[in-house]
C-alpha cells in the first residue's frame, strides 16, 4: 500500500466525487452511536466491546509498543478498542483508493462528536458501492428508519449500483447458560463475551429491503495451519458476475456469522461461498449436523432493484485478521463490478 501523501482531517463535512465511467465511488457506512459504544459501563460482562487494557491483556505483547499502551497517545477504555476498528480499514481504504482513483469515506450512524447521519442522499448520492457494517450492539437500540429503506431502494434502482451488507456475529442468543459457554469455548476468543448480539440497525434494513438472511452464531473457520483459513467452499456455477473470480479463502477470524436464509423461494439468493467449521469445539450448529455456515451470499438485480446486494463479514475488510492475494482479488472484485 501508498503512503498517504496528505494529513488527516477530522470534523468537516464530505468532499462529493465526481462520477467516472469505469470507476466506482466506494462509501462505507457503520451503523454503530460511537458514544453508546465506548460508553457502556466496563464492569458489565456482556454486550459490549473489550477496552483496549483487555486487548493488551490479551494479545500481549502485540499492543505493548508506545502508541498503542501509552495513555497519553492512545484511549485505553473502549473506545480505543474502536479506534483499532479504523485503523483496520485503512488498508482497505488505501486499496479501493489506488484501484478505483476514487477515496473512500467511513460514515457512522452517531460519531464521537455526536453528529447523526442516517443512510440518506448526503451518504448515497456519490456513492456506487455501500459498505454497510453492522457493528451495534443490540442493547444500544440503532433501528432502521422507514426513511433509510426508501433512501436504499431508490438508490439500488440505480444501475451499476451495489450494497455489501455485513451484519456482525450473533453471540449467545439462547437464554441457556450451559449453551453460551459451548459458544464460548467454541470460538475460543477471551475478548468475546457469553453474549454479543450485534446489528439491529442492519437487520431492520435487510427487513425493508427483503433480505431473506438472519446473522446467527460466531462460529470459528476451520484453519489449515496456524491462522490460516480453509479454503472456501464455492458455488462457482451460480457466480454469474465472477465475485469471486480468483478467490480461494478469505481472512481467518476466531468468530464468524452464518448467514441462514430465510425463504424456500429459488434464486431469490445465491449462497456462492460455504466456510467450513472447526468441528474439534462443539458447537449447537456443528451438533445439529452442519459442518459449513454460510460466508458469502448474492442478490441478483430483481423487478424494480436493478443493483445487487451482497452479504460478507466487516471482518473480510480488515487487516487485524491478516490477509493475502486471494483476499484482495475479492476485494477488488468487490469494488470494480
Amino acid at each position: 500500500m501508498s503512503k498517504a501523501k496528505t494529513a488527516r482531517t477530522y470534523n468537516q463535512n464530505h468532499v462529493p466525487r465526481e462520477y467516472t465511467a469505469g470507476r466506482r465511488r466506494v462509501s462505507i457506512y457503520v451503523s454503530w452511536s460511537y458514544p453508546a459504544e465506548a460508553g457502556h459501563n466496563p464492569a458489565e460482562l456482556d454486550n459490549r466491546f473489550s477496552t483496549l487494557t483487555e486487548v493488551r491483556r490479551v494479545a500481549w505483547p502485540a499492543y505493548e509498543d508506545p502508541r498503542w499502551s501509552d495513555p497519553l497517545q492512545f484511549q485505553q477504555g473502549i473506545s480505543g478498542s474502536l479506534e483499532l476498528f479504523f485503523w483496520a480499514w485503512v488498508p482497505f481504504q488505501q486499496f479501493v483508493e489506488e484501484t478505483t482513483g476514487h477515496p473512500v469515506p467511513v460514515y457512522q450512524r452517531i460519531d464521537q462528536a455526536g453528529f447523526r447521519t442516517p443512510i440518506d442522499e448526503r451518504v448515497l448520492a456519490d456513492t456506487d458501492t455501500l459498505f454497510v457494517f453492522g457493528l451495534d450492539h443490540m442493547i444500544t437500540r440503532q433501528e432502521a428508519e422507514p426513511a433509510e429503506v426508501e433512501a436504499l431502494q431508490a438508490f439500488l434502482s440505480r444501475e451499476g449500483t451495489s450494497v455489501v451488507l455485513g451484519p456482525h456475529h450473533d453471540v449467545g442468543a439462547s437464554d441457556d447458560l450451559t449453551v453460551r459457554d459451548m459458544e464460548y469455548r467454541h470460538h475460543g476468543d477471551p475478548l468475546v463475551p457469553r453474549q454479543q448480539r450485534f446489528a439491529t440497525h442492519l437487520r431492520g434494513l435487510m427487513q425493508g429491503l427483503g433480505v431473506p438472511v438472519e446473522n446467527r452464531y460466531g462460529l470459528r473457520p476451520a484453519v489449515q495451519e496456524a491462522n490460516k483459513i480453509a479454503p472456501l467452499s464455492t458455488a462457482r456455477d451460480l457466480d454469474a458476475k465472477g465475485w469471486l473470480e480468483g478467490v480461494t479463502n478469505f481472512n481467518f477470524h476466531m468468530h464468524l456469522p452464518h448467514y441462514a436464509v430465510t425463504t424456500d423461494k429459488p434464486d431469490v439468493i445465491h449462497v456462492l461461498a460455504r466456510q467450513p467449521i472447526d468441528t474439534s469445539r462443539p458447537h449447537p450448529f456443528t451438533e445439529a449436523g452442519n459442518t459449513e455456515f454460510n460466508m458469502f451470499l448474492w442478490m441478483p438485480p430483481s423487478g424494480e432493484r436493478a443493483g445487487d446486494v451482497l452479504l460478507a463479514d466487516s471482518t473480510i475488510f480488515s487487516s487485524l485478521f491478516g490477509g493475502d492475494e486471494s483476499l484482495r482479488n475479492f476485494w477488488r472484485n468487490l469494488v470494480s463490478k
